[in-house]
């Protein structure tokens, strides 16, 4: 299983700490073992086939804002604990931007987490933003500015839980979208919508 590439300063202590600890308890071994690969679990970085039309999803969880913004959409996905979170471009083209927002901590899934630390990751048509949640405290981008990406391609991932948007270009309406709130989409698969996006 792949996983991402500082998985493994999360998942190590725990894992070191399984040996010390069957000299104390069997059970505090499987318990850090236990946590060790569920730590690796969730840092997985599966491959994707995307699609060769639309704009697509950033991330894998569910679907938690469908909302105007001016002349613009903006589609956010929730990933929980147990949903990938390597984030992929719903489109590819040349990375304009790359900017850090220092903010709060709230809930990803809550309406107070538009407050929250993020990464701003702009191309020419249409942005993506990663927002930290509660316990995601690290933002990971893998891109800088003027990058060329294709149609899926990893982004960057965000540690323990979290939110993925795209603001759509103004040539998208709300009603061209054609995920709904609540449903699950998968990174760099799920089509959110056909309307055609300038790749430069």
């Amino acid at each position: 299983m792949k996983i991402v590439p500082d998985a493994w300063r999360y998942a190590a202590p725990p894992l070191l700490l399984a040996g010390p600890l069957g000299f104390l308890s069997p059970v505090g071994t499987l318990l850090a073992l236990a946590t060790g690969g569920a730590i690796l679990h969730f840092f997985r970085d599966p491959e994707r086939n995307p699609p060769v039309e639309g704009i697509l999803s950033p991330a894998d969880g569910r679907v938690s804002v469908i909302r105007k913004e001016g002349d613009r959409v903006r589609v956010g996905v929730f990933m929980n604990v147990t949903d990938v979170h390597v984030n992929r471009a719903p489109v590819g083209g040349r990375v304009e931007s790359v900017e850090h927002e220092p903010g709060k901590h709230r809930p990803a899934f809550s309406k107070d987490s538009d407050n929250n630390e993020k990464v701003h990751i702009g191309f020419p048509s249409y942005d993506v933003t990663l927002i930290a949640g509660a316990f995601a405290r690290r933002i990971h981008p893998y891109v800088k500015s003027g990058d060329e990406l294709e149609r899926g391609e990893r982004l960057g991932h965000i540690a323990f839980g979290s939110r993925a948007d795209v603001l759509l270009p103004p040539s998208v309406d709300v009603t061209d979208i054609e995920v709904r709130k609540g449903q699950r989409v998968r990174a760099g698969e799920t089509v959110l919508t056909r309307s055609e996006v300038r790749s430069d």
